[in-house]
């Protein structure tokens, strides 16, 4: 095995998951208000190659559902849902937080109150790229309280969309989003699942 693979195998482990749980033990960071800071390497400045592992893990979980569309939201899911979109080989359709100059047309609308910025925006997608002919995953870097998945669940709903299922790249199961979104009957894959973050430290499920 060469310097190489065996880098790969220290980092990686045996998938994904343990990759993503090593990373945010190593490089993410814990800050008041209950925020984990990895913009490192997942919401600021991205490691494409994480995210490559991330995105394959998804495959694995939805591939046999049909996907024929990922769907996010600015901004912060938008790299990982398009590495995603590569693997699947389908588009990527992310959710605006701002209607702006450019956009014309009729939109599907939800509202989305954000745990990070402490404010409620109004999401929109243009009509034009979302239909009841898509199968819909939605990719998300964080799951908190949940209610970025239930906007874009929403939106999804009002196009006539099928909403195969969620994956996120990080879940405080701590707090209520995940098994709400689990209650209304959708399937959500997370790839690290933290249980506390008590005292700053870490705790996965």
């Amino acid at each position: 095995m060469n310097s190489a693979a065996r880098r790969d195998l220290f980092l990686w482990g045996v998938d994904a998951l343990n990759c993503l749980e090593s990373r945010i033990l190593r490089d993410g960071r814990v800050l008041p208000g209950g925020i984990l800071k990895v913009d490192g390497f997942l919401n600021h400045q991205m490691d494409v190659t994480l995210f490559e592992e991330m995105a394959e893990e998804f495959h694995r979980a939805f591939s046999s559902c049909g996907v024929n569309k990922i769907l996010t939201i600015e901004a912060s899911g938008i790299g990982l849902a398009c590495i995603t979109g590569r693997v699947f080989g389908c588009p990527v359709l992310f959710a605006k937080k701002h209607l702006t100059k450019n956009l014309a047309g009729q939109f599907y609308t939800a509202q989305v109150a954000s745990f990070t910025h402490g404010c409620t925006y109004t999401i929109v997608v243009s009509r034009d790229f979302l239909s009841p002919a898509d199968r819909v995953l939605i990719i998300d870097d964080f799951l908190a309280n949940g209610e970025a998945l239930k906007g874009l669940i929403s939106l999804a709903e009002q196009a006539g969309a099928v909403v195969v299922g969620a994956g996120v790249a990080v879940e405080k199961a701590f707090q209520p989003g995940g098994e709400a979104v689990r209650a209304m009957g959708y399937r959500v894959k997370a790839l690290a699942r933290i249980r506390s973050m008590e005292d700053g430290k870490i705790t996965f499920c």
